[in-house]
């Protein structure tokens, strides 16, 4: 009940089963107590590392990249991209580009054991993020950093043209042709997400 300035750190809840009698049903005990919270200790590392990132300008990165990035990050822009969503897009080129260069190689590795153990090897990254938060612009910046990077260097394996987009049925999938660059309202123009300069160029993109 006190309002205070800056950010809420990453944390997880660990509910405990409440007892129960034979024969009745599992039921979870609602009492958050301090002692089961957890923080989520390498989500905020990562989080405070891609902030002193930011904060000196974007090292490490490729031109397109760095372009791109100053064009979100632009305080004159009318169509403003919100900051949850230029921080998922800024923490996946950090992983991308930036932290091995920047010393922080150990977050890769972390990421790699992890889905050693638990995705068969399957390198998967994800940002979570809440909904109304603005999941499928980060999802079309995504695939713009990309696409671009690729078009601008066609041998750096780091970048690609191909994404395969998975929806949980029709509706969904409809709402998601906007990240198709053809789409009448694609969301590279409607949300100005790309420099006009380099819009054409998404056309390479195979989605």
């Amino acid at each position: 009940d006190e309002i205070l300035l800056g950010r809420r750190r990453s944390e997880y809840f660990i509910p405990v089963p409440a007892s129960k009698k034979a024969g009745a049903q599992l039921q979870l005990d609602n009492e958050w107590t301090a002692e089961r919270i957890r923080p989520n200790d390498f989500v905020n590392e990562v989080r405070g590392r891609v902030d002193l990132w930011r904060k000196r300008g974007y090292a490490h990165v490729t031109p397109t990249t760095r372009r791109l990035l100053e064009y979100w990050s632009d305080s004159g822009r009318e169509n403003r991209v919100l900051f949850a969503q230029r921080e998922a897009v800024e923490t996946a080129i950090y992983l991308a580009e930036a932290a091995t260069k920047d010393s922080q190689g150990w977050m890769l590795t972390r990421l790699e054991e992890t889905n050693e153990e638990f995705n068969a090897g399957l390198p998967r990254i994800a940002l979570k993020m809440a909904t109304g938060s603005g999941k499928t612009v980060v999802m079309a910046m995504l695939i713009a950093w990309q696409v671009l990077n690729k078009s601008a260097g066609p041998q750096d394996k780091r970048f690609t043209r191909r994404f395969l987009i998975v929806a949980p049925g029709v509706t969904i999938r409809d709402r998601l042709r906007v990240l198709l660059p053809e789409h009448e309202g694609n969301y590279y123009r409607e949300r100005d997400l790309v420099p006009a300069d380099l819009v054409p160029t998404l056309g390479t993109a195979q989605i």
